[in-house]
């Protein structure tokens, strides 16, 4: 049983001796299926921008009747990249609500096997776009991937992993996410340099002109080969499968298998749920609302640095991309060491006390890199130390999550807590155009209002502290059965 606390004396560096070879298979498969999830949302953050170039560009028959093409305003590319930002997050909040309950109620495995078919499919779907509408209708559907599998990753691993060894793998399984979001960066640096050469000058696909966002896009369709592995060889926990059997013998004594009602009809899940729900949106608005923009931002400052030094037009799009994909790569590799090392913290001082100073730290790093990132030495930085910041929250989410909630809402109560704070998380790109757009202008003294919007937008991290005194501590306990 995973709950089943140890024996003998844990060292907590060598935690991963304590797991046999069916442990390692589960923890791998959850992490790959996680790790290609991030990918695929990795991809979208590096991509965004150079969509909307692409395809919001207007081509009309000049006065020569020649045909000349409209590239649209900075200001455009940014409103309407934060509005796919938001469908695409509201794709993921609805997945999560959906897949979440159907992981209690039809298995864990199965349901890892469908999301990551649904995100792997559509993610290819999207580098076929024609227009903005369509290219948004693809990100919904992968959204609703991308939201399913966390929750049940995360279930199964912490109802097969031992109880004693279950935060630091947990920890380890979160961690993996950064993988996947330097694997796109790198995968953006290399195509983003090809094409600077003018390596894809000639390359067509199906009618379509190949540039390094829609390459990025084909290749966030190979994770699909990840299902035939779940499909033939991941079986689902013991505990859910003995929660799934009482429920068939018509035991309703326990209460119904992924049920919403369920889940707020009791008073202490009712609880664990809305708290945790107020943490989530808090991390997840400070990440994608403000956190991701950060490539947008340096692109920015890069751009400015390539035009002042005469750079060949031809050649800039390429070196932006090369630069924003090693701004990904130092946020994430803080970010692998903030979610893989809050695990030990978490223990070390408890699941609240760990919040509270990761969301401090969060809050703190994020207004510094926004307001004072102005030079390329920079990102060296200011980036690694806010992805180590922000990204240790969600080290959290992976631990705490799963040990709010009984074996039968285990997936119903992690995914209302991670992705349902995605409905409220998708306004917070849209709060950013806005802000940027109509109060944080250069009409108001504001040269750089993209700036001072994600400052503002902060305040946001005060949430998850706010929430902090409700929260149940977990340390040291066993998963509600």
């Amino acid at each position: 049983m995973s709950n089943i606390e140890p024996t003998r004396p844990l060292n907590q560096w060598t935690w991963f001796f304590h797991l046999n070879g069916y442990h390692w298979f589960v923890l791998i498969v959850a992490a790959l299926g996680w790790l290609f999830d991030t990918m695929d949302q990795q991809i979208f953050a590096v991509s965004r921008k150079p969509a909307m170039r692409a395809l919001l560009s207007e081509r009309y028959i000049d006065e020569q009747g020649r045909a000349v093409e409209r590239p649209p305003s900075e200001a455009e590319v940014n409103f309407y990249a934060t509005i796919s930002t938001s469908i695409f997050m509201v794709g993921w909040a609805l997945g999560g609500l959906i897949f979440g309950v159907l992981g209690d109620r039809v298995g864990r495995a199965r349901v890892m096997l469908w999301t990551i078919l649904i995100y792997s499919l559509c993610t290819g779907l999207s580098a076929f776009s024609r227009g903005f509408w369509d290219f948004c209708a693809y990100r919904f559907v992968t959204g609703l991937g991308v939201g399913g599998e966390f929750a049940v990753g995360v279930a199964l691993v912490a109802e097969v992993i031992p109880g004693h060894v279950r935060t630091y793998a947990l920890g380890l399984l979160q961690a993996s996410s950064t993988i996947g979001n330097s694997l796109a960066a790198v995968l953006s640096m290399y195509l983003g340099h090809l094409e600077s050469l003018g390596e894809f000058q000639n390359w067509q696909l199906w009618g379509f002109q190949m540039t390094t966002w829609r390459l990025l896009f084909v290749i966030g369709a190979l994770p699909a080969l990840l299902a035939i592995v779940i499909r033939w060889n991941l079986k689902e926990p013991e505990t859910w499968v003995a929660a799934r059997q009482r429920a068939l013998a018509g035991d309703i004594s326990q209460g119904r298998m992924g049920s919403y009602a369920e889940l707020f009809g009791d008073c202490r899940w009712r609880r664990h749920a809305i708290v945790g729900l107020v943490l989530g949106t808090s991390g997840i608005v400070g990440l994608w609302g403000i956190g991701f923009f950060i490539f947008d931002l340096f692109s920015g400052v890069i751009r400015k640095h390539l035009i002042s030094v005469a750079t060949p037009p031809s050649e800039i799009d390429g070196r932006v991309a090369f630069w924003v994909g090693l701004a990904s790569l130092l946020m994430n590799g803080g970010g692998f060491l903030g979610m893989y090392f809050s695990s030990f913290f978490a223990n070390w001082v408890g699941r609240r006390m760990a919040f509270a100073v990761a969301f401090s730290a969060a809050l703190i790093s994020t207004v510094m890199t926004f307001a004072f990132l102005q030079r390329i030495a920079d990102l060296f930085w200011m980036v690694p130390l806010m992805g180590f910041c922000q990204l240790s929250i969600f080290g959290l989410y992976a631990v705490y999550f799963p040990e709010l909630f009984p074996t039968r809402l285990r997936s119903t109560g992690t995914s209302f807590c991670y992705n349902v704070g995605r409905v409220f998380a998708a306004v917070g790109p849209l709060v950013l155009g806005l802000l940027t757009r109509y109060v944080f202008t250069e009409a108001r003294g504001f040269q750089e209002g993209f700036r001072w919007a994600a400052v503002t937008m902060c305040v946001v991290f005060l949430v998850g502290l706010a929430a902090l005194p409700f929260a149940p501590e977990t340390k040291g306990q066993p998963l509600p059965d």
